[in-house]
């Protein structure tokens, strides 16, 4: 009996060091010598290149990423356009940015009705916490952009994954 409060202890004592630097931002601050690259805003997304993607079974919306805007910067970030369409018929549409290294999301721009892009604000780099909010991002980076904390090699790569196929290594 005496080593189940030791074993909680030690749980909770792990936590507190595994969370403190997540939390802190230390696991997700890219290097001092990182620098993120240049992009453009994309055209508005077409209804003929979204694609659906699997986030939770919980969640009675639908995802979608734009084929059309998948990049993967020579930086290591990966960008694309979040399509996420609730069952009443809103739809909320975002141009995004996940750096593997780091497990970090950014999100650039929202999209408005008319086509337009509006800047986001706070647009700063965010740890990725897979719960509810950040669930489309985390499935992403999870099961179609990374590969532990290296960002997939080229956009063929994930196209690959996003169609189901198998993962190709050299």
């Amino acid at each position: 009996m005496n080593s189940l409060p030791r074993t909680v202890r030690g749980g909770l004592t792990a936590l507190v060091f595994l969370s403190t630097p997540l939390s802190a931002g230390l696991l997700t601050d890219p290097p001092a010598d990182w620098q993120e690259g240049e992009y453009a805003l994309p055209a508005p997304p077409r209804e003929a290149a979204l694609r659906a993607f699997f986030v939770s079974s919980a969640s009675p919306n639908r995802f979608l990423i734009d084929e059309d805007s998948l990049t993967v910067g020579d930086d290591g970030v990966v960008r694309y356009v979040l399509v996420v369409r609730t069952p009443g018929g809103a739809q909320n549409v975002t141009f995004e940015g996940i750096r593997c290294a780091g497990w970090a999301r950014r999100i650039y721009a929202t999209g408005r009705a008319s086509g337009e892009w509006s800047a986001a604000r706070g647009a700063e780099w965010r740890a990725i916490v897979d719960n509810n909010y950040d669930r489309a991002p985390a499935a992403l980076a999870q099961d179609y952009f990374c590969d532990g904390s290296a960002p997939p090699r080229n956009r063929a790569e994930v196209m690959r994954r996003l169609n189901g196929q198998v993962r190709s290594y050299p």
